[in-house]
Protein backbone atom coordinates (compact mmCIF):
# COMPACT_ATOMS: atom_id res chain seq x y z
CA UNK A 1 0.00 0.00 0.00
CA UNK A 2 1.51 3.50 -1.02
CA UNK A 3 1.91 6.08 1.29
CA UNK A 4 0.33 9.37 0.78
CA UNK A 5 2.72 12.46 0.50
CA UNK A 6 2.07 15.62 2.57
CA UNK A 7 2.29 18.67 0.12
CA UNK A 8 4.73 21.13 1.16
CA UNK A 9 3.59 24.93 0.42
CA UNK A 10 5.57 26.55 -2.34
CA UNK A 11 8.12 29.14 -0.58
CA UNK A 12 9.88 32.51 -1.43
CA UNK A 13 12.44 30.84 -1.51
CA UNK A 14 12.18 28.72 -4.40
CA UNK A 15 10.22 31.10 -6.03
CA UNK A 16 13.15 33.18 -6.44
CA UNK A 17 15.79 30.12 -7.06
CA UNK A 18 13.05 29.06 -9.95
CA UNK A 19 15.51 29.90 -13.67
CA UNK A 20 12.30 30.56 -15.47
CA UNK A 21 11.11 33.62 -12.87
CA UNK A 22 14.68 34.90 -12.95
CA UNK A 23 15.02 34.98 -16.83
CA UNK A 24 11.56 36.69 -17.31
CA UNK A 25 12.16 39.67 -14.39
CA UNK A 26 15.71 39.92 -16.00
CA UNK A 27 14.16 40.37 -19.41
CA UNK A 28 11.44 42.88 -17.66
CA UNK A 29 14.19 45.48 -16.59
CA UNK A 30 16.47 44.80 -19.68
CA UNK A 31 13.82 46.10 -21.63
CA UNK A 32 11.47 48.75 -19.71
CA UNK A 33 14.94 50.39 -19.38
CA UNK A 34 15.76 50.87 -23.62
CA UNK A 35 11.95 52.29 -23.53
CA UNK A 36 13.35 55.14 -20.47
CA UNK A 37 11.10 53.20 -17.68
CA UNK A 38 12.32 52.72 -14.15
CA UNK A 39 13.70 49.78 -13.06
CA UNK A 40 11.13 46.70 -12.54
CA UNK A 41 13.43 44.21 -11.94
CA UNK A 42 15.15 42.01 -9.41
CA UNK A 43 15.51 45.07 -7.49
CA UNK A 44 12.50 46.15 -6.89
CA UNK A 45 10.76 42.57 -7.02
CA UNK A 46 12.81 41.93 -3.70
CA UNK A 47 11.69 45.08 -2.11
CA UNK A 48 8.03 45.14 -2.93
CA UNK A 49 8.07 41.21 -2.18
CA UNK A 50 9.20 42.07 1.77
CA UNK A 51 7.31 45.20 2.25
CA UNK A 52 3.98 42.88 1.18
CA UNK A 53 5.05 40.46 3.75
CA UNK A 54 5.84 43.19 6.30
CA UNK A 55 2.12 44.59 5.94
CA UNK A 56 0.10 41.19 6.30
CA UNK A 57 2.51 40.69 9.33
CA UNK A 58 2.38 43.79 11.24
CA UNK A 59 -1.35 43.68 10.75
CA UNK A 60 -1.65 40.25 12.83
CA UNK A 61 -2.10 37.95 9.27
CA UNK A 62 -1.45 34.12 9.36
CA UNK A 63 2.18 33.77 8.42
CA UNK A 64 1.39 31.82 5.53
CA UNK A 65 -0.92 34.52 4.14
CA UNK A 66 2.21 36.76 4.62
CA UNK A 67 4.17 34.05 2.35
CA UNK A 68 2.32 34.37 -0.18
CA UNK A 69 1.63 38.51 -0.04
CA UNK A 70 5.39 38.25 -0.55
CA UNK A 71 5.14 35.54 -3.37
CA UNK A 72 3.02 38.13 -5.17
CA UNK A 73 5.48 40.92 -4.70
CA UNK A 74 7.82 38.99 -6.19
CA UNK A 75 6.32 38.72 -9.30
CA UNK A 76 3.77 41.25 -9.79
CA UNK A 77 5.72 42.94 -12.76
CA UNK A 78 7.04 39.93 -14.02
CA UNK A 79 4.63 40.52 -17.61
CA UNK A 80 7.21 43.66 -18.36
CA UNK A 81 9.38 42.05 -20.72
CA UNK A 82 6.20 41.17 -23.06
CA UNK A 83 4.58 44.65 -22.80
CA UNK A 84 4.32 47.76 -20.18
CA UNK A 85 0.48 47.82 -21.37
CA UNK A 86 -2.00 45.10 -19.22
CA UNK A 87 1.04 43.70 -17.72
CA UNK A 88 -1.27 43.25 -14.58
CA UNK A 89 -3.27 41.16 -15.95
CA UNK A 90 -0.69 39.32 -18.45
CA UNK A 91 1.74 38.79 -15.39
CA UNK A 92 -0.91 37.04 -13.80
CA UNK A 93 -1.76 34.46 -16.71
CA UNK A 94 2.13 33.81 -16.73
CA UNK A 95 1.53 33.58 -12.93
CA UNK A 96 -0.65 31.12 -12.83
CA UNK A 97 1.05 28.49 -15.27
CA UNK A 98 4.00 29.18 -13.23
CA UNK A 99 2.81 28.19 -9.54
CA UNK A 100 0.88 25.29 -11.37
CA UNK A 101 4.01 23.57 -12.47
CA UNK A 102 5.81 24.35 -8.93
CA UNK A 103 2.70 22.41 -7.33
CA UNK A 104 0.87 25.12 -5.41
CA UNK A 105 -2.25 24.28 -4.78
CA UNK A 106 -5.19 26.57 -6.64
CA UNK A 107 -6.46 28.11 -3.21
CA UNK A 108 -3.15 29.79 -3.31
CA UNK A 109 -3.08 30.21 -6.45
CA UNK A 110 -5.92 32.10 -6.94
CA UNK A 111 -4.63 34.64 -4.08
CA UNK A 112 -1.43 35.34 -5.50
CA UNK A 113 -3.05 36.11 -9.52
CA UNK A 114 -5.47 38.10 -8.09
CA UNK A 115 -3.52 40.31 -6.16
CA UNK A 116 -1.17 40.66 -9.73
CA UNK A 117 -3.85 40.78 -12.08
CA UNK A 118 -5.00 44.19 -9.29
CA UNK A 119 -2.09 46.05 -8.92
CA UNK A 120 -2.42 48.24 -11.84
CA UNK A 121 -3.73 51.98 -10.73
CA UNK A 122 -5.23 52.45 -14.22
CA UNK A 123 -7.76 49.17 -13.50
CA UNK A 124 -6.66 47.56 -10.06
CA UNK A 125 -8.27 46.98 -7.35
CA UNK A 126 -7.90 45.74 -3.25
CA UNK A 127 -10.26 42.89 -3.93
CA UNK A 128 -8.21 40.77 -0.59
CA UNK A 129 -5.77 41.10 1.85
CA UNK A 130 -2.65 39.74 -0.35
CA UNK A 131 -3.94 42.48 -2.98
CA UNK A 132 -4.47 44.70 -0.58
CA UNK A 133 -0.27 44.71 0.87
CA UNK A 134 0.67 44.18 -2.95
CA UNK A 135 -0.99 47.42 -3.72
CA UNK A 136 0.51 49.51 -0.46
CA UNK A 137 4.24 47.47 -1.34
CA UNK A 138 4.18 47.96 -5.18
CA UNK A 139 3.25 51.97 -4.74
CA UNK A 140 6.05 52.79 -1.96
CA UNK A 141 9.04 51.88 -4.09
CA UNK A 142 10.40 55.31 -4.79
CA UNK A 143 13.74 55.75 -4.70
CA UNK A 144 16.79 57.28 -6.91
CA UNK A 145 17.81 53.88 -7.43
CA UNK A 146 15.00 52.93 -9.28
CA UNK A 147 16.31 55.66 -12.64
CA UNK A 148 18.07 53.98 -15.08
CA UNK A 149 18.31 57.02 -17.22
CA UNK A 150 21.76 58.56 -16.40
CA UNK A 151 21.62 61.58 -18.36
CA UNK A 152 20.21 64.11 -16.37
CA UNK A 153 19.43 66.51 -18.96
CA UNK A 154 16.86 63.62 -20.98
CA UNK A 155 14.88 63.01 -17.35
CA UNK A 156 11.03 63.11 -17.75
CA UNK A 157 8.76 63.60 -14.35
CA UNK A 158 8.57 59.58 -13.68
CA UNK A 159 12.68 60.01 -13.63
CA UNK A 160 12.87 63.56 -11.84
CA UNK A 161 10.62 62.19 -9.28
CA UNK A 162 11.88 58.97 -8.35
CA UNK A 163 15.78 60.52 -8.89
CA UNK A 164 14.46 63.18 -6.38
CA UNK A 165 13.30 60.60 -3.53
CA UNK A 166 16.24 59.88 -0.76
CA UNK A 167 14.03 57.55 0.95
CA UNK A 168 11.16 55.84 0.66
CA UNK A 169 9.57 53.72 4.21
CA UNK A 170 6.19 51.92 4.65
CA UNK A 171 5.27 52.39 8.25
CA UNK A 172 2.73 49.55 9.60
CA UNK A 173 0.56 50.69 13.19
CA UNK A 174 -1.41 47.97 14.28
CA UNK A 175 -2.46 49.68 17.34
CA UNK A 176 -3.70 53.10 15.95
CA UNK A 177 -4.78 51.17 12.27
CA UNK A 178 -2.06 53.32 10.36
CA UNK A 179 -0.61 52.50 7.55
CA UNK A 180 2.06 55.26 6.53
CA UNK A 181 3.84 56.03 3.42
CA UNK A 182 6.80 58.47 4.47
CA UNK A 183 8.86 59.91 2.00
CA UNK A 184 11.82 62.50 1.68
CA UNK A 185 12.01 64.47 -1.36
CA UNK A 186 15.15 66.58 -2.42
CA UNK A 187 12.73 69.52 -3.68
CA UNK A 188 15.72 71.09 -5.45
CA UNK A 189 15.57 68.54 -8.28
CA UNK A 190 11.61 68.06 -8.08
CA UNK A 191 8.77 70.15 -6.32
CA UNK A 192 5.92 67.96 -4.15
CA UNK A 193 3.85 69.04 -6.39
CA UNK A 194 5.24 66.86 -9.19
CA UNK A 195 5.02 63.80 -6.98
CA UNK A 196 1.19 64.06 -6.68
CA UNK A 197 1.04 64.97 -10.01
CA UNK A 198 2.12 61.45 -11.48
CA UNK A 199 1.03 59.90 -7.99
CA UNK A 200 -2.00 61.07 -7.43
CA UNK A 201 -3.82 57.57 -8.84
CA UNK A 202 -1.24 55.76 -6.78
CA UNK A 203 -2.40 57.35 -3.39
CA UNK A 204 -6.13 56.81 -3.76
CA UNK A 205 -5.34 53.26 -4.62
CA UNK A 206 -3.07 53.02 -1.16
CA UNK A 207 -5.83 54.63 0.63
CA UNK A 208 -8.57 51.79 -0.61
CA UNK A 209 -5.72 49.25 -0.27
CA UNK A 210 -5.02 50.25 3.89
CA UNK A 211 -9.11 50.69 3.96
CA UNK A 212 -9.33 47.00 2.68
CA UNK A 213 -7.61 45.94 5.65
CA UNK A 214 -9.45 48.30 8.38
CA UNK A 215 -6.38 50.96 8.69
CA UNK A 216 -6.20 54.40 7.45
CA UNK A 217 -3.10 55.23 5.13
CA UNK A 218 -1.49 58.33 5.48
CA UNK A 219 1.03 60.43 3.05
CA UNK A 220 4.38 61.92 4.70
CA UNK A 221 6.87 64.34 2.52
CA UNK A 222 9.65 65.51 3.62
CA UNK A 223 7.72 65.22 8.08
CA UNK A 224 4.68 67.01 6.31
CA UNK A 225 1.34 65.20 6.16
CA UNK A 226 -0.32 65.43 3.26
CA UNK A 227 -3.00 62.78 3.34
Amino acid sequence: MSVATIEQPITLAQVKADHEINVYLTRSTKYLSRLGFTEHGLRHAGIVSALAYKVLQELAFPTRDCELAAIAGYLHDIANMINRYNHGVSGAIMTFSILTRMGMPPEEVALVISAIGNHEEERGNAVNHVASALILADKSDVHRSRVTNRDFAKFEIHDRVNYAAESSKLLVDKASRKITLAVRIDTTICPVMEYFEIFLLRMVMCRRAAEFLDCQFKLVINDYELL
